[in-house]
């Protein structure tokens, strides 16, 4: 009888690993499963010489979410239809515009065709299909709704991506203002100052204060452009290697979060991320614990919010309801764990945290239309003030030798 190593996970959130013995790898599924335990990978002993964690494959090309969302849309479409998985599959690989998402659906389909699971086949592609997809999947193959939760899927990843467009569109016009302010002011620093400040050191002219500041920064980005140049880089790949670390990631974090307007804007976007996954994971049918662990995958980059979710997942093991649990971690907002308990008392706690990602999704869409209206005027003055200084900086020494010509 063939054997199959696993890595699983408990209630506790504890991973181990072992081997089993089953016919297949079906059997061997639901064996784990029916111990309450998740699988994280698992895979038959003759296809490795030692235990292997979840693989990872490299697509050829970019893949936006927008292309993931059209391919779940289309994937559910044709199930729905009575089309079978793997030619399904095979047309919308045969058929993709998209190259790169082309020749990843060409290998999934070959997997799939060989007796693989969908969900197996794409955990190999984690840069494409996340924790978030590869759970759904999951649920939706033992559920035998796969068409249901593909949408679920497509529904998900849209929101994210209309979000994600909304904020870049926001702040494009403001960074492309910034751009040529900045490259205005290096202008006038590198190439206009300088010039100005021969013309003083020829006429021998005592410099206002104001001036003999903006000399001296002329001075420093003209003399020591190298210096200032590998400063710069040094501390981008010290501060990048700093918020690697936790304490530094944790640091990070709560600084953005604390910042006086994009705060809001950032403690807003994680809890509609979180909440908006939760639900379509709990609607999808997967368990509330195994879909605190997705969502600690999913915020491996916020140190904070996932030590909160690992703290939460271990007191709802241990017996405690979803929203003590949750508001005993001092992280989240207590309109959200209220929102919670609220749900888990009525029943309707899907429905309840779809209510507050929409919500959120409101508070982010609010800030965005506070934010576009405020920062054109903000930049000119900005952007106006500071040219204005060094403009002025320019002129007061000639205010004084059109002094020093009209007194000869």
């Amino acid at each position: 009888m063939p054997k199959f190593i696993y890595t699983v996970q408990d209630a506790q959130g504890n991973a181990s690993t072992g081997i089993l013995d089953a016919s297949d790898e079906e059997q061997a599924v639901l064996t784990l499963q029916g111990k309450d335990l998740f699988i994280l990978s698992i895979q038959q002993e003759a296809e490795s010489s030692g235990v292997i964690p979840r693989s990872k494959s490299r697509t050829r090309g970019k893949i936006s979410g927008r292309d993931m969302c059209f391919f779940s849309e289309q994937l559910a479409t044709l199930l729905a239809g009575g089309v079978p998985l793997v030619r399904a599959l095979s047309l919308l690989g045969e058929h993709n515009s998209n190259r790169a998402l082309s020749y990843l659906l060409s290998n999934i389909t070959k997997e799939v065709a060989a007796g693989g699971t969908f969900n197996k086949a794409i955990e190999k592609y984690p840069d494409v299909f996340d924790t978030i997809w590869v759970s759904l999947i999951q649920a939706g193959e033992m559920s035998g709704q796969l068409p249901g939760a593909l949408r679920q899927i497509s529904n998900y990843v849209n929101t994210q991506e209309t979000l994600k467009g909304k904020i870049i569109t926001a702040v494009a016009y403001p960074a492309v203002l910034c751009f040529m302010s900045v490259g205005v002011l290096v202008y006038f620093v590198i190439f206009i100052v300088p010039t100005f400040a021969k013309i003083f050191k020829d006429f021998n002219l005592r410099l206002p204060p104001l001036t003999q500041f903006i000399v001296f920064v002329s001075g420093l980005f003209t003399h020591y452009y190298v210096l200032l140049i590998g400063i710069v880089v040094a501390a981008f790949f010290g501060f990048k290697g700093y918020i690697k670390t936790e304490a530094g990631n944790i640091a990070w974090t709560n600084m953005k979060m604390d910042m006086p307007i994009l705060g809001q804007l950032i403690r807003s976007m994680q809890m509609e991320r979180l909440l908006s996954t939760m639900g379509t994971l709990i609607k999808s049918g997967v368990s509330i614990l195994n879909t605190i662990t997705v969502l600690e995958r999913a915020f491996e980059d916020n140190v904070v919010i996932q030590r909160a979710l690992k703290t939460a997942k271990n007191e709802v093991a241990a017996g405690k309801s979803i929203s003590l649990a949750f508001k005993n971690t001092g992280v989240f907002p207590g309109l959200v764990t209220e929102m919670m308990w609220m749900g888990e008392e009525s029943g309707k706690l899907p429905d309840i945290i779809n209510v507050l990602s929409a919500f959120y999704q409101d508070q982010i869409n609010q800030w965005i239309a506070r934010f576009s209206s405020l920062i054109d005027p903000i930049l000119v003055v900005g952007v106006g003030g500071i040219i204005g200084v060094i403009v002025l900086s320019i002129f007061l020494p000639i205010f004084k030798l059109s002094e020093i010509g009209n007194a000869n």
